[in-house]
């Protein structure tokens, strides 16, 4: 009895310890987190960049780039170059909200070493500041996300000097990654660890900005061609799989940016400028874009209305946006193979490089690729407008479609060239002038006063038709 007792006691000894040990790791909370990683908020950003993205696309470059409008909306509106304060004030918001976790990513990565993860944190920060940028003009950057080291008022970096930073940036982003370390912290939403995929989309945003550049800065035509010559040093995306998109499958956090799909069609016309485009090529993206219009009840084919129409009512329902879009899985675009090609044929075109109608080819392929998942056949290059007539309005007019909902890609490079040429009424606003850029947001004036006056200043005023250093069209 004895040893039974004795055992007994021992037992109850290592149960109560065993229990209090549980007991503390059950206590913790997971959700609170006492240390970050350098993995630790990489998915959060990726997802939520996307999103964020691709609503502003629908909802401002859409609009302004002529592809789909509110309808039966009658007075001002984005298509009709009504900008207010508060147009861009989302994208603002969001896109500071993930830099910051960027920033704290690339603190996490620098001080574990981790070379992979600093490239990537240095890949994401000029995918999103790039845009703010081109957006917005002069920018918070090089003291943005230090409230913590006591700037609450950030001065505004200069658009050049942004452009300068983040191009040597993604330079030194290339010569990091290590694919043999690999990466330790998590599995990433967009390329599953393959920094291979990595490397690719940090080399090709450098194309996409070197280009957007290029008209002020002829140097970067060289440097362009020079990573393009050498895939072994800076690889960039060279098949159609290599794009960079981001899949929603919807399994929860990872859900449609839109929580009610209806919203993307209902009162959302098609703009007959997008929409003749399609007839006309007989393009196969018709369907997955938009509805058939009707009239008295029978469907009359695809039909739009104008950007900025001067009519409150038509004869017939419209085409609206296709909501099959925005249903789960869906697609989010990043940076596609297609754009790569356009950029490459832009350049031959400009005798930096050979196989101009090559490269324009495979842009319109993988273009209508990304959206219908099949290729086409060359049937498809014996209608006129589709064929390569030696023109960067060509190039250009086949990117436009190929850049549908990739943030304000469209917006940028028609800002940048000139092209697609887009018809005006006479009821849209600010003399039919397309707007240069978006407005500050309006709390800027209160809570960073002094530095939003520089800033306004130096840009000849907080105005929408203030044109960006590198837009020189």
């Amino acid at each position: 009895m004895k040893r039974i007792m004795l055992l007994t006691i021992t037992f109850a000894l290592l149960l109560s310890t065993a229990c209090k040990k549980d007991f503390q790791a059950i206590n913790t909370n997971p959700n609170l987190i006492d240390q970050i990683s350098p993995g630790t908020l990489l998915n959060e950003v990726i997802y939520n960049m996307a999103a964020t993205n691709m609503r502003n696309s629908y909802n401002i470059t859409c609009q302004l780039m002529q592809v789909q409008l509110n309808y039966p909306e009658y007075y001002g509106g984005i298509q009709r170059y009504e900008i207010l304060e508060n147009t861009g004030e989302s994208y603002w918001n969001g896109a500071y909200k993930w830099a910051k976790n960027v920033s704290e990513m690339l603190q996490a990565a620098e001080k574990d070493n981790a070379p992979n993860y600093i490239a990537i944190g240095l890949t994401l920060r000029a995918w999103i500041y790039a845009n703010l940028t081109d957006i917005f003009g002069d920018i918070p950057f090089s003291q943005a996300s230090k409230a913590e080291e006591g700037i609450q008022q950030p001065v505004y970096d200069k658009q050049q000097d942004i452009y300068v930073q983040l191009l040597s940036d993604l330079e030194q982003a290339n010569s990091l990654y290590n694919h043999a370390v690999g990466m330790a912290y998590g599995t990433d939403i967009l390329f599953e660890n393959d920094t291979h995929r990595w490397q690719k989309f940090t080399n090709s945003l450098r194309l996409r900005l070197l280009l957007r550049i290029s008209g002020v800065d002829p140097s970067a035509y060289q440097q362009m061609v020079a990573i393009i010559n050498n895939p072994a040093a800076s690889p960039i995306i060279e098949e159609f799989e290599e794009s960079v998109i981001f899949q929603v499958t919807g399994v929860t956090p990872n859900i449609s940016p839109w929580s009610r799909a209806l919203d993307f069609s209902t009162a959302h016309a098609a703009s007959a400028y997008f929409i003749d485009i399609l007839n006309e090529l007989e393009d196969p993206r018709r369907p997955f874009f938009v509805t058939q219009a009707s009239a008295q009840g029978t469907n009359i084919g695809y039909k739009g209305i104008p950007s900025g129409y001067d009519e409150t009512s038509f004869a017939y329902s419209p085409s609206y946006m296709n909501n099959q879009q925005v249903i789960v899985p869906m697609q989010i675009p990043i940076l596609t193979y297609a754009e790569v090609a356009f950029i490459k044929a832009e350049l031959a075109f400009k005798g930096h490089l050979a196989g101009a109608e090559e490269a324009f080819k495979e842009g319109v392929r993988a273009g209508i690729k990304t959206w219908i998942g099949n290729d086409i056949d060359e049937g498809y290059f014996l209608s006129s407008l589709a064929s390569y007539d030696g023109t960067l309005e060509r190039i250009m007019l086949h990117k436009y479609l190929a850049l549908y909902l990739t943030d304000f890609q469209q917006w940028s490079e028609y800002r940048r060239t000139g092209f697609p040429v887009l018809p005006k009424t006479s009821a849209m606003l600010n003399e039919g002038l397309m707007p240069s850029r978006l407005l500050y947001p309006g709390i800027q004036q209160i809570y960073n006063p002094e530095n939003y006056r520089d800033a306004a200043e130096r840009m000849g005023g907080d105005d929408i038709n203030f044109k960006l250093w590198w837009d020189v069209d």
